[in-house]
This record gives structure tokens, C-alpha cells and sequence, in this order.
């Protein structure tokens, strides 16, 4: 199976905060960003894989900063990891205040996905390329966490 580069499945997702996305303090939901977060992983998982794919772990979520109602909220996410048929998925989560320009990260997360084929078993997928020192590293460390979830099971 030919390789994929990080380059070749990482999106950009953008998504305008709403008083709905707010809880009681005027913030937006936690919940409602970890959901951005599991579809933007998600994107990246099915562009790499070229298949359905599940999330079966998330294994480390951090909240840096407050999102606010009238926030636009990206979402950058790559594959960090492949292994046979699951692959780990970064993603960075940034707010910016449209009325001042000011962008602050707010959060990031590692999910972790396995792929389907079409009777919803595992399926293999490409091997990852890595072409930068960023990539590489990032391999490498996605290559830790998902030793370490192994060892869990």
C-alpha cells in the first residue's frame, strides 16, 4: 500500500461560536468544542484512510482558555501516527475575537481512529510519510501515546 503524507489529509475548520453553543457562565460548552474537535479528527482519519472510520480513544484533552459566544473557532488537525489499522489524529484548537483580530489557542487533543471496510471490520491503511522535523516528531510522539494505550488494554 502506497504511503500519504500529513499534508495530504490535515484540514482547517472554522465554526462560529452561537448563544446556543453557551452554558451558564456565558462560555461556550466544552462538550460543543470536544465535538468540533472528534469531526475534525474524524475529516483527517476518513481523507487519510479513504474510509469509514470510529473513534475509539481520546487520550489527552486540554482546555487552555475560554471560548466566547461571537468566538470563530478553528480547528487544525493532522495525522500525527499510523499504525495497521488505526491512527492517531492531533488537533489544535485556536478562538479568534472578531472585533480585535486576536487569536488565542485554546486547546488541544489526540484522538485516536480505526478504520472499517465495508463490513465495519478493521481495515489496513496507508503508512504515514513524515517529511518535516515537526512531522517527525509528532510521529514519534504519537508513536509513545499509542504504545502506552496498548499497554492499557
Amino acid at each position: 500500500m502506497e504511503g500519504k503524507k500529513v499534508s495530504d489529509s490535515k484540514v482547517e475548520m472554522a465554526q462560529m461560536m452561537l448563544p446556543e453553543d453557551a452554558n451558564v457562565a456565558g462560555n461556550v460548552h466544552g462538550g460543543t468544542i470536544m465535538k468540533l474537535i472528534d469531526n475534525a479528527g474524524g475529516v483527517v482519519a476518513h481523507r487519510h484512510s479513504r474510509s469509514n472510520v470510529v473513534t475509539v480513544s481520546i487520550s489527552q484533552m486540554s482546555f487552555h482558555a475560554p471560548v466566547y459566544i461571537g468566538n470563530v473557532v478553528f480547528l487544525k488537525a493532522s495525522v500525527n501516527y499510523v499504525g495497521r489499522t488505526s491512527m492517531e489524529v492531533g488537533i489544535r484548537v485556536e478562538a479568534e475575537d472578531l472585533n480585535t483580530g486576536n487569536r488565542v489557542h485554546t486547546g488541544s487533543a489526540y484522538l485516536s481512529y480505526v478504520a472499517l471496510d465495508k463490513s465495519g471490520k478493521p481495515a489496513a491503511i496507508p503508512p504515514l510519510i513524515v517529511e518535516t522535523k515537526t512531522e517527525k516528531r509528532r510521529y514519534e510522539e504519537g508513536r509513545k501515546r499509542h504504545l502506552f494505550r496498548a499497554s492499557k488494554r
